[in-house]
């Protein structure tokens, strides 16, 4: 009877002491592919300077809890679908591929819904189209996730809006952006002259205006 009694408190420690990670994560003592995309993504962000090996040990940790930080996350330490679409990830090499793309669509979505809510259709188009063009641009990241979570490009990361479920608008907004439509002719910046109080972003040449925003290049 004691023997069970220590199994059980033993389990209950255990159980306590490591957080739910359910079937989709990845967690302090995992090793493999998912590892190595996940610190990759957050070497090239910033958060981290170890090299990228796949074994999720104290650097990995650290940087993981400091990224949910930043970005509104809860911090537990742990990568579950959250932590991996906001870092630009689906877990599983299988999946990889096939929900790569979804993936860039959802958080393009939701930086659209954070940014342009209340903004006529078009400037929601025009928005995910200067994620795109940054994409193509040299002088931003080379990838949809590396140009949201860019520091200090978007309040919204900042103030943990990123985060909100994006409405039916945005999505749209999203594909089609991502279909090709750009509305801004290649602008690279956009902000609403009323709220905007940075001069070096009113330096910029101003193309055109759509809703409460202007965009520029």
């Amino acid at each position: 009877m004691r023997r069970w009694t220590a199994v059980f408190l033993a389990f209950c420690f255990l159980a306590a002491f490591f957080p739910n990670r359910g079937e989709a994560a990845v967690a302090w003592g995992d090793r493999g592919s998912d590892v190595t995309r996940i610190q990759q993504r957050l070497r090239q962000y910033g958060y981290m300077d170890a090299p990228a090996d796949g074994i999720f040990g104290q650097a990995t940790y650290d940087a993981v809890v400091w990224f949910q930080r930043k970005n509104g996350l809860k911090a537990d330490g742990v990568v579950g679908p959250a932590t991996a679409a906001a870092l630009g990830i689906t877990l599983g090499g299988a999946a990889e591929a096939s929900s790569g793309y979804e993936s860039e669509i959802s958080l393009l979505a939701r930086l659209v819904h954070a940014e342009a809510r209340g903004e006529p259709y078009l400037g929601k188009v025009a928005v995910a189209a200067v994620v795109l063009n940054r994409v193509r641009s040299a002088s931003f990241p080379n990838t949809i996730s590396g140009v949201v979570y860019q520091a200090g490009a978007f309040d919204c990361v900042a103030d943990g809006q990123i985060n909100l479920s994006p409405d039916n608008d945005s999505i749209r907004a999203a594909r089609d952006a991502m279909n090709g439509w750009d509305p801004t002719g290649g602008c690279v910046y956009y902000y609403n002259p009323a709220k905007s109080t940075s001069a070096w972003i009113w330096s910029r040449e101003v193309r055109l205006s759509i809703g409460a925003h202007v965009f520029a290049v």
